[in-house]
C-alpha cells in the first residue's frame, strides 16, 4: 500500500513542481509526473537516511518531503537537458 500512496502523491507532486520549477517541460506533462513519482521516492529516502519521518502517507510533512524531491529532479533534468527558463 505504501507504493500506491508514493505513486499518487508522486502524480500530485509531480504537477506541482512543473508550475513551480521554471522552464519548457523537456518530456511534457508525462515526464514531469514521473519526476514527481521520483522525486517523492527520493525525497522520502533522503528525509530517512537524514533521520526524519520521510513520506508517510498523505499528509503535509509528506507532500513538503515529495515536493522538495520532485523540484531538485525537475530542475536537474532541465538544467541538464539545456531547456532555457521562460
Amino acid at each position: 500500500m505504501w507504493i500506491l500512496e508514493i505513486v499518487v502523491l508522486g502524480l500530485v507532486v509531480g504537477l506541482v513542481a512543473r508550475w513551480v520549477v521554471p522552464g519548457a517541460a523537456p518530456g511534457g506533462l508525462i515526464a514531469d509526473v514521473i519526476v514527481g513519482i521520483l522525486g517523492a521516492v527520493a525525497g522520502g529516502w533522503l528525509y530517512g537516511f537524514f533521520g526524519h519521518a520521510g513520506v508517510t502517507g498523505f499528509n503535509l510533512a509528506s507532500f513538503v518531503c515529495a515536493l522538495i524531491g520532485a523540484i531538485v529532479l525537475l530542475w536537474l533534468l532541465r538544467a541538464l537537458r539545456g531547456t532555457p527558463a521562460v
